[in-house]
């Protein structure tokens, strides 16, 4: 499903216009990400939780020349799923 087909769906199973729908959906993915980038942690009680994982500096290689690189630290968003979601998908 891509965005557009999400607004759509939320357009008709919460009986808004598809305008509506897509500004709840921007405001939505907004305040996640302005959330994660502060650094808190998002819990939809029954749907899920979105955090920041912190990923250390590590050792790799180079597929094309086989030479050892450092690859730097960064961090990344992570979401796991609550167990109302895990229970509907089983």
């Amino acid at each position: 499903m891509n965005k557009n087909e999400l607004v759509s769906a939320v357009a008709q199973k919460a009986g808004l216009t598809k305008a509506d729908a897509k500004k709840a959906i921007d405001a939505t993915t907004e305040v996640i990400a302005d959330a994660l980038k502060a650094g808190d942690k998002i819990a939809l009680i029954g749907f899920g939780t979105f955090s920041v994982a912190e990923r250390g500096e590590r050792k790799g290689v180079n597929p094309a020349t086989g030479a050892q690189i450092t690859i730097p630290a960064k961090k990344s968003a992570k979401f796991k799923g609550g167990k109302e979601l895990t229970d509907a998908l089983n």
